[in-house]
């Protein structure tokens, strides 16, 4: 006979006596409430409340609980409303012994230590429900089993930045994830570990004023007809109601079985048959159809999320209804107010196309932030996907396989199987390349991975045991034909040449003279171990990596260096193809040319800008042509053959410019001016090719650089107050990724100061040298 209540409670004070403890009166409470509610010839529940339990009354809990097995109690709930006396050795241990009962684990706001959240995530919970709402949670690696979670709220967890790749891979059957008010930020590595949940239907970032959970909102429910397809508007008359008193943020997200990678190829022909097919309806071409109903361009608001100012009271959407509406329906305040009440957003939720993006990067998911996803939703996601996001370059069809798409761009076509289509363009122009195959292989590779490889330079400085002797980089160059070198050049006017790949010192130049920082670093292609440096008291030095020290010493350099007449206020040097010359500029308007073979300065070209030159770079493959970037907001373009008293041309930009650089074919012009501002230009006459129209944030501090990747199909750029890197396509401008730095061990997120792409590696890996906040 399974056992009754009475008989439980006589259980547990013999187990009371048995370690002489007295019975908790709450415990005594919870079986006989138990008993009352407990409908006839029905199991029942038991809810137990940490805030009214200590740890004395934790052994004979236990040992009542583990006697459950085989009674007819069908679930107990542990809840935590306040902050209790009960220690987390205790809690892990009553968590443990009631194993598959458990059905709702509510431990909210409890401020559980590292320890009790790292056994917690990785042991696993037999709950359906857990609740670790305003929890300190820095890192999620839930890498336990949860096979029987359904819903998980983390709302309110502020310290937790990033999602990791495999965090969800032990939730077979979660159904509802909130994660309302995080710090939460990237749009892809977010996709793909939520991508990782084949169950999951419902999810929030941020909530609907009225809603606290993840479902859809009770009171939307208003539907129109477009074309013949029924749509739910997903409009909350309380929260529109609400709104007026409550003077909460208003957030707008456009209403936007298949992959992401499948949506943004897919022919209109397929789009349009899976909204539906109506013999009534009449056929119209998708752009046609979907400018009708205004749903090409809804999410355009951004607010300032610098940390200049607050987040913004209001963001009211852009888009009106569509023209065919009665006047009838304008009058319905669901429909004439048509705004969303964003409560506690996170910072994914102000990203461009946030929403678009994650409907159609879970092809699963049916309501998204209390909002209902549609049909129309569908078809918005896969367009503006299209439109503005890149999975592969050169707009190949992402179904291809690998093999494949490498042998079609081995021989610079691009056909697809779906439609005829004209004669491809040819992709590349140096097929000849012996690193062709590598990059293609990159190429093909990027558009699936979601965590790209990146590491700060200043993590080599920690081998060094001594704090004082501890570098701290200032500027940095890859080794041009030695993929595993690398030199960086520190504050303190150190230099060291370093093996990337093992941490290793191969060499190291003690500074010389007065202490300044290294600015300028540039190594000879010709002559592998020699390299130049310059800093930013004027000096300018020549060194050969074979006959310099390997180890951190005060010593000084034991061989001979050659030594430049010095340029004061430095920032910047450049070797031309031929290694007989090199160019420097710095905080002044003018910029110098040197003979790499006497040491002497040829020439300085003075006044050639208004404002300081911040970079000077030669072409890839002319010794003669270089250019300048300036502060005066103009891109100068020179021949050295046509003695630079007048430039080839000048393109400016509307801010000051940062840095310009050739493509690796010398066919472009890579701008980047301050508050990312980044454009591509034609190298043959500065004609604007290309903006890639990154969002500023409104610093003129704000410094932008950037540079090309894997050749020239992509373009990395970052700047000094934002602590992301934005990878994109250098032909179509679309975006790839972004990637988010942070420091793994601190938590700390870290700002681009100076930024460089692997020339050599078939890896995208790419150094972030930066500082934390």
């Amino acid at each position: 006979m399974p056992m009754n209540v009475p008989s439980l409670e006589a259980r547990y004070i013999s187990y009371c006596n048995k370690h002489a403890v007295l019975p908790n009166s709450a415990v005594q409470s919870w079986l006989s409430k138990a008993k009352i509610q407990k409908p006839e010839n029905e199991k029942y529940s038991i809810a137990v409340s940490l805030d009214q339990l200590k740890d004395a009354d934790i052994s004979s809990l236990v040992d009542v609980l583990m006697a459950l097995e085989s009674s007819d109690i069908d679930a107990i709930d542990i809840l935590q409303q306040s902050h209790g006396s009960l220690s987390e050795e205790n809690l892990m241990a009553l968590m443990r012994a009631v194993d598959f009962k458990l059905r709702v684990v509510d431990l909210q706001e409890m401020s559980l230590t590292k320890e009790l959240l790292r056994d917690l995530c990785q042991g696993g919970l037999a709950c359906q429900v857990l609740n670790l709402r305003s929890n300190h949670i820095q890192k999620l690696n839930m890498s336990g089993k949860f096979i029987r979670l359904h819903t998980l709220n983390l709302d309110f967890c502020t310290a937790l930045t990033s999602l990791q790749q495999d965090c969800f891979s032990c939730m077979p059957n979660l159904l509802s994830l909130s994660m309302c008010e995080t710090r939460i930020t990237n749009l892809w590595t977010t996709s793909a570990a939520l991508s990782k949940l084949p169950s999951l239907k419902e999810l929030r970032f941020q909530n609907c004023l009225c809603c606290k959970d993840t479902g859809p909102c009770p009171s939307s429910g208003e539907k129109t007809s477009f074309h013949g397809i029924e749509s739910q508007l997903s409009l909350c008359r309380s929260c529109v109601e609400q709104s007026a008193d409550s003077g909460d943020t208003t957030f707008h997200s456009s209403n936007a079985g298949k992959t992401f990678r499948d949506l943004i190829c897919m022919d209109d022909s397929i789009l349009m048959s899976e909204v539906g097919n109506n013999e009534n309806t009449k056929k119209v071409e998708l752009s046609d159809y979907l400018q009708e109903i205004n749903l090409l361009e809804l999410s355009d608001v951004l607010p300032d999320l610098d940390g200049s100012k607050d987040f913004q009271d209001e963001i009211r959407e852009k888009a009106e209804f569509p023209a065919n509406l009665h006047k009838q329906d304008l009058k319905n305040p669901a429909i004439s107010a048509r705004k969303y009440i964003s409560h506690h957003p996170s910072p994914i939720c102000f990203e461009k196309y946030y929403r678009e993006y994650m409907v159609a990067s879970l092809p699963c998911l049916e309501v998204l932030d209390n909002l209902p996803i549609t049909k129309i939703d569908r078809v918005t996601a896969k367009t503006t996907c299209r439109k503005y996001f890149e999975y592969l370059p050169y707009k190949r069809q992402p179904k291809e396989s690998v093999v494949s798409l490498l042998h079609k761009r081995e021989m610079g076509g691009s056909k697809t199987h779906c439609r005829k289509r004209s004669k491809p363009k040819q992709l590349l122009p140096y097929h000849d390349n012996q690193l062709f195959f590598s990059r293609s292989l990159c190429a093909a590779k990027l558009g699936s991975s979601e965590w790209p490889l990146l590491c700060p330079v200043s993590n080599f400085s920690k081998k060094f045991k001594e704090e004082s002797k501890r570098p701290r980089p200032r500027q940095f160059e890859y080794h041009p034909s030695d993929p595993s070198l690398m030199v960086f050049g520190t504050l303190t006017g150190e230099v060291f040449v370093i093996n990337h790949e093992s941490g290793r010192t191969v060499s190291y130049i003690p500074c010389m003279g007065a202490m300044s920082s290294v600015l300028g670093l540039c190594w000879l292609k010709k002559y592998p171990s020699k390299l130049i440096a310059g800093s930013d008291n004027g000096s300018l030095k020549l060194f050969d990596i074979k006959h310099t020290p390997r180890e951190h010493a005060e010593s000084s350099i034991s061989s001979p260096t050659v030594t430049f007449e010095s340029f004061e206020q430095l920032t910047s040097l450049h070797a031309n193809s031929t290694d007989d010359k090199f160019l420097a500029s710095g905080y002044s308007k003018d910029v110098a040319l040197y003979d790499m073979g006497s040491g002497k300065r040829l020439q300085l070209f003075t006044n050639i800008h208004r404002e300081p030159i911040n970079v000077a770079k030669f072409a890839y493959h002319s010794p003669y042509v270089f250019a300048t970037s300036s502060f005066d907001r103009d891109v100068k373009m020179w021949d050295l053959r046509q003695n630079p008293l007048r430039p080839c041309f000048t393109s400016s930009s509307t801010r000051g410019n940062v840095m310009v650089c050739f493509s690796p074919d010398d066919l472009y012009l890579l701008v980047s001016a301050v508050d990312n501002e980044v454009k591509q230009l034609s190298a043959a006459d500065g004609r604007l090719l290309m903006n890639l129209e990154i969002a500023s944030t409104g610093s003129a501090h704000n410094y932008t650089r950037s540079y090309y990747m894997n050749g020239r199909d992509y373009i990395i750029s970052g700047s000094c107050d934002e602590h992301v890197v934005r990878i994109c396509c250098a032909q179509t401008g679309k975006r790839l990724r972004d990637v988010y730095l942070e420091d793994l061990e601190s938590g700390n997120s870290m700002f681009v100061q100076s930024l460089r792409s692997d020339p050599l590696r078939v890896k995208f890996i790419f150094f972030i040298l930066g500082f934390f906040n």
